[in-house]
């Protein structure tokens, strides 16, 4: 896998300062935190759910959750979990081991990207990872509901038991979205709970997500298309919280992921046809911005620059137009690479001050260096674009590839 692979080669030369790297479900759990990018979540009961896997896969999905939680109904959940069987079956009929024991397509590519389930219940761990059989090899981990320290106990055991019958590395993501979390008078008991069970689990715990609908939900809220979830005060507030207690650089942190943007037009094409022909119209920065309003997108890219400042990375996505939009903003600019290069600098180890390459900032080595690591980080797997490749340039690849 790798992002924008999907798009062809010589237009990534064109983009891409350095291209974004190759990684397979087997890759450094660092790695593939940084990559999740935009999780693209999907009911597990969707009768054609294989295909729908190799069709996102094919337009620049790397990751995915099957869900057998809050997006399918109570009497759906055994279909869901036969369904899911099935489909993996179907998945595996369609693809082989490749060296490395990654799941590649019969020409060689990436046939899945990153899956995971959500499941409402310990038990189905265990027993999803029975019923897979073979086909387990597709799987890379378990999406944990309501996620605190005493559900999570049985959770992450339950893993452990998956992961040793199977043979197969798993991996945990819990959702944090309790009311307890979001109650003032509890929330830095259930932080300091969460904390300490998931540094208990660290080698099993991938990322870290927000479930912000859930936590509208406690007091009958829903922010508009013209909102972020910044917008909201006190599910700021708990964003805030968590990233202060579970998502320090200082080693202790994981990553955490940007919250679902709830808005999408009916249909797949997001923009304009005249937009997808010629990418690099000129004035298309103007009309594509137009097309975005027009899609309710605009409120979702100021929440993943919002999301980016306040120290989360990658998005829940529940509409595949939301997938390209995560990716493009994603990527590193020139700019904060050259930055992020002159403060990692051996030469600077001692600390000190510089005046930034682009001669508009001064770059502080010592309290810039955990953002220059991430930054780093994150251009290993969406990569740096070139000095005069934007946003626009990024999105309408992403769309035509």
């Amino acid at each position: 896998m790798r992002h924008f692979g999907h798009i062809p080669s010589a237009t990534r030369t064109g983009l891409f300062h350095r291209e974004p790297a190759e990684f397979t479900a087997d890759s450094p759990a660092r790695t593939l935190a940084t990559a999740l990018g935009a999780t693209l979540y999907s009911p597990a009961t969707r009768p054609r759910l294989a295909d729908d896997i190799r069709k996102q896969a094919a337009r620049g999905v790397v990751s995915m959750v099957l869900c057998l939680e809050d997006s399918i109904g109570d009497a759906d959940v055994k279909a869901g979990e036969a369904n899911l069987v099935r489909q993996f079956a179907d998945l595996a009929g369609a693809t082989g081991p490749g060296a490395d024991g990654t799941a590649t397509d019969a020409g060689g590519g990436t046939g899945v990207p990153l899956l995971f389930i959500r499941v409402r219940d310990p038990r189905q761990i265990t027993d999803l990872t029975a019923r897979l059989g073979e086909t387990v090899r597709l799987l890379s981990g378990f999406v944990l509901p309501k996620f605190t320290e005493s559900r999570g106990h049985a959770f992450l055991e339950a893993l452990t038991q998956a992961e040793r019958t199977s043979g197969r590395r798993l991996f945990a993501m819990p959702v944090l979205e309790s009311p307890e979390l979001l109650h003032l008078e509890t929330r830095a008991e259930t932080l300091a709970g969460i904390a300490s069970i998931t540094d208990k689990y660290r080698d099993r715990v991938l990322a870290l997500r927000l479930g912000v609908t859930d936590f509208c939900s406690v007091y009958g809220l829903r922010r508009s298309p013209d909102m972020t979830a910044y917008d909201v005060k006190i599910v700021a507030n708990v964003i805030a919280d968590v990233v202060n207690v579970l998502g320090r650089s200082d080693g202790t942190g994981f990553t955490i992921t940007g919250p679902v943007w709830e808005y999408f037009r009916p249909g797949e094409r997001m923009f304009k046809p005249q937009l997808r022909r010629s990418p690099f119209l000129e004035g298309r920065a103007e009309d594509l911005r137009t097309a975005l309003i027009e899609h309710d997108l605009d409120g979702l890219l100021r929440e993943i620059e919002l999301d980016r400042a306040n120290g989360l990375l990658g998005k829940t996505c529940i509409h595949p137009t939301h997938v390209v939009p995560v990716h493009a903003l994603s990527v590193v600019s020139h700019e904060e690479w050259s930055d992020a290069q002159d403060v990692l600098r051996p030469e600077q180890g001692g600390g000190g001050v510089l005046r930034s390459a682009y001669t508009n900032k001064m770059n502080e080595v010592k309290p810039h260096r955990a953002w220059a690591e991430r930054t780093l980080q994150r251009a290993e797997v969406f990569g740096v674009a070139k000095e005069d490749v934007g946003f626009v340039d990024l999105l309408t690849a992403g769309l035509a590839g």
